[in-house]
């Protein structure tokens, strides 16, 4: 029965679990059968999520979160202890992008990528931390390839990802004697509604995606590699090949090279904002 032995279990929470990678990921960790608390600011697809791994006779508890408000990222890990009494990962992967050229870009646009991305994962972590530091547990941030190299046309995504990534990067350090596991994982291009809600230059939802979903890994796949991850305690995951790790190869080495790469690549996008300038 859900919520039963609840002390005895592990506890994972997952921010911007309504769809995508988050959603993937809580219905994984559900399925090794940890506790998973779910969060999101869409709380009618939220408490859908809750019921549906309830019904497979799993523990799952649902905290409408917008991470964008401090109060709300510490009531989640408040009612998470007041729950369970623990928390042994916490995976902060809500996120929101963009897609149009800084010079055409609302200032607010900016902030509001900035206030999801970045400062949803500074509150969340803030908060978890003692719990994690007690457990010696994971704390996760899911980032992006932007996190690594500038995408035109993602100039606020790809700054909120460089962010977390030093912020992160840093906690790994400032922690390296306590036993605490930091993981920056690091998709690439995956299946998922980011690109469709992906804010435009005037801060509305761009609506169609501009690339071609289907040939992209799937969010599933990429929940079962960040789960790997964590229970291996890697410090870093970089999915897929040529839009991963071999990007990040040239980045060190080849950077003007890299440049032009991207350049191109991203130049071929649907109504691509780079082709119009």
């Amino acid at each position: 029965m859900p919520g039963k032995n609840n002390h005895q279990k592990k506890v994972v929470i997952i921010t911007g679990a309504s769809s995508g990678i988050g959603k993937a990921l809580a219905y994984e960790y559900a399925s090794q059968n940890y506790a998973v608390v779910i969060a999101a600011r869409q709380v009618q697809k939220l408490q859908e999520i809750q019921k549906e791994i309830q019904k497979l006779g799993y523990d799952c508890y649902a905290v409408p979160t917008d991470v964008t408000k401090e109060s709300d990222c510490k009531k989640l890990i408040d009612e998470s202890i007041a729950k369970y009494q623990r928390i042994d990962i916490l995976i902060n992967n809500a996120g929101i992008s963009m897609r149009a050229l800084f010079d055409e870009l609302d200032i607010s646009v900016i902030e509001q990528v900035m206030n999801v991305n970045f400062w949803g994962t500074v509150y969340c972590s803030k908060y978890a931390l003692p719990y994690l530091q007690k457990v010696k547990g994971s704390l996760v941030g899911v980032i992006s390839i932007a996190g690594y190299m500038g995408l035109p046309a993602r100039s606020a995504y790809s700054a909120s990802k460089y962010a977390v990534r030093g912020f992160l990067d840093t906690l790994r350090v400032e922690n390296l004697k306590n036993g605490l596991h930091v993981l920056v994982a690091s998709p690439g291009f995956t299946a998922s509604n980011i690109r469709n809600a992906a804010l435009t230059a005037d801060g509305t939802p761009q609506g169609d995606s501009p690339r071609k979903e289907e040939k992209m890994m799937s969010a599933e796949e990429v929940a079962q590699r960040i789960a790997r991850a964590i229970k291996k305690r890697k410090p870093e995951l970089v999915l897929t090949f040529l839009e991963g790790k071999f990007a990040v190869f040239l980045k060190k080495t080849f950077p003007r090279y890299l440049d032009k790469l991207v350049y191109n690549y991203m130049a071929k996008e649907a109504d691509s904002p780079i082709e119009k300038k």
